[in-house]
């Protein structure tokens, strides 16, 4: 029986936008290996919160919610979908104010602490492809593979509009920027796990790629990794 540590990881880190997590969940699906959206985990708690009329800042109140809740990624069908507490709400935590929150509640040493034991047990045969912004720094730090995505805010800002719009939820490019740029500031000046890249990550900027291209250079970044 393997043991953890010799588990294949591969961490791909980066800011809001830089189109990690449907870049993680595609090579996910190509290598078979299980997939963790550690942003999904503070954006449910985020939102699990203020359902229950938890403050944002109340520190203890969202670690202990943090062990309360039943969330769960299906392997099957849409890889978009998660399920909290059986109710599919991953339209829901995807909203501009959910991804707020969590930026929020991510800042919260003891709401990190409480989540990070929760990550590391999606590490599971045969392999895993974690997305999140600590990643391959503080939850898997002996990760065989390391990636930093990151593009431009203006960029992310697009993209983000654009996928929004597609759900038919309207915003402007001008607010969508803004709350970027706050939640870049925000995440890289945390005291707890800053948004940054580890130092054996392989960065990849992917403002000028479009998903095919994002897809291609990642494949050559993991196999030289995983088979030096």
């Amino acid at each position: 029986m393997p043991t953890e540590s010799s588990i294949p990881v591969i961490t791909i880190d980066g800011p809001s936008g830089s189109g990690k997590g449907t870049i993680s969940r595609m090579l996910a699906r190509e290598l078979g290996f299980h997939f963790l959206d550690s942003g999904a985990l503070y954006r449910l708690l985020a939102f699990a919160a203020q359902r229950r009329g938890i403050a944002l800042d109340d520190e203890s109140a969202l670690a202990a919610l943090s062990g309360e809740l039943d969330i769960r990624f299906p392997a099957d069908g849409d890889g978009d979908r998660v399920l909290l507490d059986g109710e599919d709400v991953g339209d829901a935590i995807r909203t501009e104010a959910a991804g707020s929150g969590a930026s929020r509640v991510a800042v919260l040493p003891a709401v990190r602490e409480a989540l990070l034991d929760r990550q590391r047990r999606f590490r599971l045969v045969p392999g895993l492809v974690a997305d999140g912004r600590d990643m391959g720094t503080v939850v898997f730090p002996d990760a065989d593979a390391k990636i930093f995505l990151t593009a431009s805010a203006e960029e992310r800002a697009r993209r983000r509009c654009k996928q929004l719009n597609e759900k038919r939820i309207l915003v402007k490019f001008e607010d969508v920027l803004a709350d970027i740029q706050v939640r870049d500031e925000r995440d890289a000046s945390r005291s707890v796990a800053p948004l940054q890249p580890a130092q054996d990550a392989d960065l990849l900027d992917t403002s000028e790629l479009d998903i095919p291209a994002t897809i291609e250079r990642l494949r050559d970044l993991v196999n030289n990794r995983l088979n030096p």
